[in-house]
């Protein structure tokens, strides 16, 4: 074709192809929309395309393996944060891809063979050129207690659980992503994994590290950040995009997995040297006006349920207050040591329950204790919700305050101890207070307690006393009158107000 039109067609022709468009950054806000279109699909299962060998390794067979501390990620570089790899396999079939990159462009990284150690009784020629698309879950190691050694910091590692640490604790109590159906009647539990990463290659001076992650189950898709600042006390900010492919009866935000088997309140049917066993000793809340509770755990011998109506609450979490190493002579796991866990929910959270889960366990490997925020709000099927909160981990994590904290829930069959030939048929429980104004109170200071017990049982004796090196004992007798549990509620008042924390418990049939 001969004119102008010829002319332009040959033109374009002859230009340039366009150059293909920049990728996208992956920002929360684009990870969010990713997880929002994946819950308009159907959840499909991850495919398993782990070798052989590694798909059927036993228990013993894993623990041989050990990721090589020398390939760890940043290693050679000058930054505060290193991190290895979990093999998978044995009961970590489900992997998860960890991709790393910086201000949103992020790249798979791949895991070798060689990223790991084969010790005895395992041939390392037998897993020679394995690559590894996904592994177990991941470990952060950060210079916690001297800056020459990288301790570790937190460990992704099984469905969407974690750890922390802070300063001078060892591994306890987990977090999770999600709790979806937990202990619920008719539902079955699910349990929603984070199967991918994607965390930001720190820099020189940085003090915290930062990463995102995908969550999925047949239920739920979500989008999560965490920013992670090491230290004394470990401070986790975590956001999370919640969107909805079914309905959940029961969902679980910011929930916490424990272990309680027995302490100083529950000691029956526990023939041990050590006096007490548990990972955490109670539960703590505290209100928005500044009211606060601690409600000591328990190991039931059938599953109890606690649900606390709150409204917009300022923390909760899982404590362990008890920090005497005399208490658990236990000079392997050292309980003294296990870190407690403190939520502080981030903006308006709005109506809820906050849930305590406490199951029956004879052995102190199982994780028995749970508890988390549930919102008021539906979760409903093609609905979305987001929550923000901050995760305080480490020895004392729990805010300052200027009233009296319980130390110490003593239980015991009340009447006459000492007439063993009778059958006594009430109970009597002891709760000590100790710490704020009221410790420097003189022994005969006007201290009253608040004491409130629900219809199925009955307060038969009360009493008031100074404890040695200061402090306070409220003494109960207690009748119960129905075969379903007694709440109970106790604080020290002084003029008409409370000088103590509020201590609340459940007097179940069984104790």
């Amino acid at each position: 074709m001969s004119g102008p039109a010829g002319a332009q067609e040959a033109a374009e022709d002859a230009a340039p192809a366009a150059a293909p468009a920049a990728p996208e950054p992956l920002t929360f806000d684009r990870l969010s929309q990713l997880m929002a279109e994946k819950a308009n699909s159907a959840y499909t299962e991850s495919e398993n395309t782990l070798p052989e060998i590694v798909r059927n390794l036993d228990y013993d067979a894993h623990r041989a393996i050990a990721f090589r501390p020398d390939h760890a990620l940043w290693r050679a570089e000058p930054v505060n944060f290193h991190l290895q790899a979990f093999y998978p396999g044995w009961v970590f079939v489900d992997t998860a891809t960890v991709a790393i990159g910086r201000d949103g462009f992020y790249q798979p990284h791949i895991f070798q063979a060689t990223d790991f150690e084969y010790r005895p009784p395992l041939n390392p020629e037998d897993f020679k050129g394995i690559t590894f698309p996904g592994v177990a879950g991941f470990r952060i190691h950060a210079p916690m207690e001297r800056p020459d050694y990288f301790d570790e910091l937190v460990t992704f590692l099984g469905a969407s659980y974690f750890r922390a640490l802070g300063s001078g604790t060892r591994y306890g109590l987990s977090a999770r992503g999600l709790a979806i159906n937990t202990a619920t009647e008719d539902e079955t539990e699910e349990f929603p994994r984070f199967n991918a990463f994607y965390i930001d290659a720190p820099r020189p001076g940085e003090n915290t590290i930062r990463l995102m992650a995908e969550l999925d189950s047949p239920s739920v898709a979500g989008a999560y950040e965490f920013v992670i600042a090491p230290g004394p006390k470990t401070v986790m900010t975590c956001r999370a995009r919640l969107y909805f492919r079914q309905s959940v009866s029961r969902l679980g935000i910011a929930p916490l997995t424990s272990m309680y088997t027995f302490g100083e309140n529950d000691r029956a049917d526990h023939d041990d040297f050590r006096p007490e066993v548990h990972d955490s000793d109670g539960l703590f809340i505290e209100r928005p006006d500044g009211e606060q509770f601690w409600r000591p755990l328990q190991n039931p011998a059938n599953l109890a349920l606690s649900f606390i109506g709150e409204t917009n609450p300022k923390y909760f979490g899982l404590l362990q207050r008890d920090r005497s190493f005399e208490n658990y002579q236990d000079t392997e796991a050292h309980y003294e040591l296990r870190p407690s866990l403190l939520i502080e929910p981030i903006g308006e959270w709005g109506r809820g329950a906050i849930e305590l889960v406490e199951i029956p366990s004879a052995a102190e490997y199982n994780d028995n204790i749970v508890a988390f925020w549930i919102p008021e709000q539906k979760a409903e099927a093609g609905t979305a919700m987001e929550f923000s909160y901050r995760m305080h981990w480490g020895l004392n994590v729990q805010p300052e305050q200027d009233r009296a904290r319980v130390s110490a829930t003593l239980t015991g069959i009340g009447g006459n101890a000492a007439a063993t030939d009778v059958e006594q048929t009430t109970r009597r429980i002891a709760v000590n207070f100790t710490g704020g104004p009221a410790a420097e109170l003189p022994a005969d200071a006007e201290v009253e307690p608040m004491i409130e017990v629900t219809s199925a049982g009955r307060l038969l004796n009360s009493a008031v006393s100074r404890l040695p090196g200061g402090g306070w004992r409220v003494s109960l007798e207690l009748e119960r009158l129905e075969e379903r549990p007694v709440e109970l509620r106790v604080a020290l008042t002084m003029l008409r107000r409370n000088i103590s924390e509020t201590w609340i418990y459940q007097w179940t049939t069984e104790a």
